[in-house]
């Protein structure tokens, strides 16, 4: 993996359409009509783990989301969605804004995160499958992975995910 210098920054709303065009670059067409989705409209997301990674050129090579959910009534933080150009991709640039969403969360006090994911990708951060938690469908069960940020802030924590406007 060759690492690149890039700076992470908060996002900010001169870089939404851009975000936006990534995500659309990286992930399907109808990434918008997926159930973690639904978890997102109408929430405003959680701006200080909302990060862009540039390279020196200030072109963007990478970002990440994150929003406020529920889970069987207990706060958490549904991560992503998280992007990294593809002419960008091997360089580390995940790693790295993952690694500092995870920081970030934990110094603004979050205590759990969670995500939709691939586990052998994902357990590298310390994420593991969270029995018990269910998204809305029709997510794969074994995809749905978490990572407490305190000792224990994923015990006895099971239900359905939901939206802080429902």
């Amino acid at each position: 993996m060759q690492q690149t210098a890039i700076t992470l920054a908060q996002e900010t709303a001169d870089d939404w359409w851009e975000v936006e065009a990534l995500y659309d670059l990286c992930f399907a067409p109808g990434r918008s009509a997926l159930s973690s989705y639904r978890l997102r409209e109408g929430v405003d997301p959680i701006g200080p783990l909302c990060l862009t990674a540039r390279d020196a050129n200030g072109i963007l090579a990478g970002a990440v989301r994150n929003w406020p959910v529920l889970v069987g009534g207990q706060q958490a933080v549904l991560l992503g969605p998280i992007a990294v150009h593809p002419t960008r991709q091997g360089e580390g640039v995940a790693a790295v804004l993952m690694q500092r969403c995870l920081a970030n969360a934990r110094d603004l006090g979050w205590s759990r995160l969670m995500l939709v994911g691939d586990a052998p990708y994902y357990q590298r951060f310390g994420f593991e499958r969270l029995d018990g938690v269910t998204m809305p469908p029709p997510t794969n069960p074994d995809r749905v992975l978490g990572i407490a940020l305190s000792e224990g802030a994923w015990d006895s924590v099971t239900g359905m995910v939901t939206s802080l406007r429902d």
